[in-house]
């Protein structure tokens, strides 16, 4: 795949020529639009409303134009962003670094992978890395691409990659305390260590084994529609009736399949062998941000 962005990225006095790659790929099942009464395609054409009689127009024809307030029309042209004194247009200036974990996860937007755009930019390309690596930190700049603006970026180390990961900026950050629970809870130990069991038995999540089973379902469906065949039909999930309301049993519940799906034994530590639970509440309090790393932190080359 093509790059997206070439420039400069420095590194203290270290200048390094990179370019941008996207990092991620969708799998999403595409769409078209379709007439219901007879099948035919429904297309978007791209007219100019001045016309008496429209035709539809090429890209190379079409530019982009500000709304100012009175709706005149105010045209802009691909030169005239390029032309802009930013030192962003075409170099990542790292302005400092930070915890990875200290970025809250709401911040963060899409990936890019960093590469060498020649091998002379090999050794301070590995240079950074490495350096990030053993430091533990992002680094953070910024940077312009044509048609998006200026952007917040953090760049971090990841197996033999650097990565670069668009952030949000602060102000574009919404608060979190209309989303946090209203009024007081109470929770018991006992509910919390429930709670606890059920993480400890499921265990750690090995990201490779997670797919998505819509899209295929999806894909299998159309693909036994054009060969004109039934379409196949997978088996619902099996529920429980009713379903449960307390928490405890829930999570007893939840926590006896789990283990049963691992082939261990099924029995877990009854609650009521616990001392006298306390009750604990969960005042109101100011939202905290949850700070998290972003996905595909670790060793492993994502993609």
């Amino acid at each position: 795949m093509p790059p997206i962005w070439s420039g400069t990225l420095t590194f203290g006095l270290v200048a390094i020529p990179v370019q941008v790659q996207p990092a991620t790929h969708s799998h999403k099942v595409g769409f078209r639009q379709i007439h219901l009464d007879d099948g035919g395609r429904v297309r978007n054409r791209r007219i100019c409303e001045l016309e008496d009689d429209p035709h539809p127009l090429g890209m190379d024809e079409i530019g982009r134009a500000w709304e100012a307030p009175d709706g005149t029309l105010v045209p802009l042209s691909d030169q005239e962003l390029d032309d802009l004194p930013l030192p962003t247009a075409k170099t990542v200036e790292i302005s400092g670094f930070v915890e990875l974990s200290e970025i809250p996860g709401e911040q963060f937007g899409t990936p890019y992978f960093l590469s060498p755009q020649s091998p002379a930019a090999n050794k301070p390309y590995v240079l950074m890395r490495e350096a990030l690596a053993r430091a533990g930190k992002g680094a953070v700049g910024k940077m312009a691409m044509r048609g998006t603006g200026e952007t917040l970026a953090v760049i971090h180390a990841q197996g033999e990659v650097l990565v670069l990961q668009r952030l949000h900026w602060p102000d574009e950050l919404r608060s979190a305390d209309d989303a946090r629970p209203r009024g007081d809870v109470d929770l018991t130990e006992d509910e919390i260590q429930a709670a606890l069991d059920y993480i400890g038995v499921l265990g750690d999540l090995d990201m490779e084994t997670m797919h998505d089973e819509y899209a295929a379902a999806v894909q299998d469906l159309l693909e036994a529609k054009a060969a004109h065949k039934a379409p196949p039909m997978p088996a619902a999930p099996e529920r429980e009736a009713g379903g449960v309301t307390d928490l405890m049993t829930a999570l007893q519940r939840a926590t006896e399949q789990a283990r049963a799906n691992r082939g261990e034994d099924a029995d877990v530590h009854h609650m009521g062998e616990r001392t006298p639970a306390k009750k604990t509440a969960a005042k109101k309090a100011p939202a905290k941000k949850t700070a998290k790393a972003p996905a595909n932190r670790g060793g492993k080359r994502a993609g």
